[in-house]
C-alpha cells in the first residue's frame, strides 16, 4: 500500500512511524514533512492549505491511501478534493470537520446527539457577550467560534481579560467552567462506526503546576492509572457513538479521527470539545502503544471498512515531554541550532525543526517531543527525561512535572 501522509508537525513524525511499521505498507511519502521524517521517508514540497496540491501529488504518486494530519486542511476542505479523483481519505469532509472548525457547529451536533456538554451562549455582541459572562460568573471559559491555533481559548478568573479576548472574536462561545480533570480520549470512525482508542492526558499549560499561558500542549501520557475504570465505554456510549450516528444523520458522515476532549466532573463526563484529527502531543503517547497496524487500521476507515476491527494496546506505559523555544508560546525564538543526542531508549519526534547547511535548526516554538516507554509510569517518564536533558538548544524550556502526579499513585 502507497500512503501519502500531509502534515509536518511531532503528530505527523509519530504517525509516518506507525504508518511505516506496518508491513502493509510498502511505501510512505510526507508532504511537507520534517528533517525527522526525511529520515525515513519521502518528503515532498507541499502548502497544506492547497487543496488541489495535496490531491495533485496523491495523484501523481498513485497513492492507495491519504492521511490528512492538521486541523487547517480539512477544516479547508482538502479531504473531499482527494475523494473527488478516487482516492481514499483518512480524514473528514470539509463539513464533517465543522466539529473543530465551529464552536457553536459542535454545540448543536451535541445538543442534538444528547451529548453531554457545559451550558453555553454563542455571541456576536458586546451585549451578548456582557450578559454571557454575567450570567455564568468566574472562572470563565470564552472561546473563539473558529480555529485559532491553539490560543482561542481562554479560562480566567480575571473579568476584563475575558471581556477582552470575546471582543476580538467575530464569533465567541462563552460557557460553564467545567471542575474535574481533563482526559483526552480519540476514536476512529469509518463513517458508521467508531472505535474508543485509549485515553491519555496532556498538559497545556507552559510551565510546572499548570502555570503559565495555554499552548498546544507541553507533554502528555497514556494510561491513566487514576481514571474511572470504564472511562473508555462510558465515552464511547455516551459521546463518540451518537455523534458519529449523528453526523451520518445529517447526510454528513465522520471518517477519521473524532478527538473528544473531557471533563471528569463529579455529574460525570463532560465535553470540553472536538477535534477532527489526532491530537498533538497525545499522539506522541498512544501510537507506541497501539498494537494493531496502523496502515491498515486507517485504510480500513477510509474504505468504511471498520466493522470487524478491534484495537489492541501494548502494557507499556509512555509519557512525553515537549522542547519549546524560548519565548513560546507568545513570541518563540527561532533560528538556533539543535544537538540531539542518540538515544537507543527514547523516540524523538520533529516538531519545529528544518535544516541549513546541514545544521539542525528551530523552526517553531514547540521544537521536539521526546517520547519514553517503560513498564509503568516512572520509568517512562525517567527515560523521556533523561534524554530531553541531553537535548541543546539555547534557551529552551520544557516542564519537569508531566505524569508526576500520576506516577506516583495521585
Amino acid at each position: 500500500m502507497k500512503i501519502l501522509l500531509v502534515g509536518s508537525g511531532g503528530r505527523e513524525h509519530a504517525l509516518a512511524l506507525g504508518l511505516q511499521a506496518d508491513s502493509a505498507c510498502t511505501e510512505l511519502h510526507v508532504a511537507p514533512g520534517n528533517p525527522g521524517i526525511a529520515e525515513f521517508a519521502e518528503v515532498h514540497s507541499l502548502a497544506v492549505t492547497d487543496n488541489a496540491a495535496i490531491a495533485s501529488l496523491a495523484q501523481s504518486l498513485g497513492v492507495d491511501l491519504v492521511v490528512i494530519g492538521p486541523e487547517v486542511p480539512l477544516v479547508n476542505g482538502a479531504a473531499d478534493a482527494v475523494r473527488a479523483i478516487g482516492i481514499p481519505v483518512f480524514g473528514p469532509s470539509k463539513a464533517a470537520a465543522q466539529l473543530e472548525g465551529s464552536k457553536d457547529f459542535a454545540k448543536g451536533v451535541m445538543r442534538d446527539a444528547g451529548v453531554p456538554t457545559a451550558h453555553s451562549f454563542t455571541c456576536t455582541t458586546e451585549s451578548e457577550i456582557v450578559a454571557a459572562l454575567d450570567s455564568f460568573g468566574a472562572p470563565y471559559v470564552v472561546k473563539d467560534d473558529g480555529l485559532a491555533a491553539g490560543k482561542g481559548v481562554v479560562v480566567t478568573d480575571d473579568r476584563e481579560l475575558a471581556l477582552k479576548h470575546a471582543l476580538v472574536c467575530d464569533r465567541v462561545v462563552i460557557e460553564e467552567f467545567l471542575d474535574g480533570p481533563e482526559i483526552s480520549l480519540f476514536g476512529i470512525s469509518d463513517g458508521r462506526n467508531i472505535l474508543a482508542m485509549q485515553p491519555a492526558q496532556d498538559f497545556k499549560r507552559a510551565y510546572d503546576n499548570d502555570e503559565g499561558p495555554n499552548t498546544g500542549g507541553m507533554g502528555a501520557y497514556s494510561p491513566l492509572p487514576w481514571a474511572p475504570e470504564n472511562i473508555v465505554e462510558d465515552t464511547y456510549e455516551k459521546v463518540l457513538a451518537p455523534m458519529v450516528a449523528e453526523m451520518a444523520a445529517r447526510g454528513t458522515p465522520f471518517v477519521g479521527l473524532l478527538y473528544a476532549g473531557l471533563a471528569l466532573t463529579k455529574n460525570g463526563i463532560r465535553v470540553i470539545e472536538f477535534n477532527a484529527r489526532f491530537g498533538d502531543p497525545e499522539t506522541q503517547v498512544l501510537i507506541p502503544r497501539l498494537q494493531t497496524p496502523l496502515a491498515t487500521l486507517l485504510y480500513n476507515a477510509a474504505t468504511d471498512n471498520l466493522d470487524d476491527t478491534v484495537l489492541n494496546w501494548r502494557d507499556e506505559s509512555a509519557v512525553t515531554v515537549v522542547l519549546a523555544s524560548e519565548g513560546y508560546p507568545e513570541s518563540p525564538k527561532v533560528g538556533a541550532t539543535i544537538d540531539i543526542p542518540t538515544c537507543m531508549d527514547t523516540t524523538i519526534y520533529h516538531a519545529g525543526t528544518t535544516r541549513s547547511d546541514n545544521n539542525l535548526i528551530s523552526s517553531g516554538g514547540r521544537v521536539l517531543t521526546i517520547t519514553g516507554l517503560g513498564s509503568d509510569l516512572k520509568e517512562a517518564r525517567d527515560k523521556a527525561y533523561s534524554t530531553i536533558a541531553k537535548v541543546l538548544l539555547d534557551n529552551s524550556f520544557f516542564r519537569s512535572d508531566i505524569a508526576l502526579a500520576a506516577s506516583e499513585g495521585k
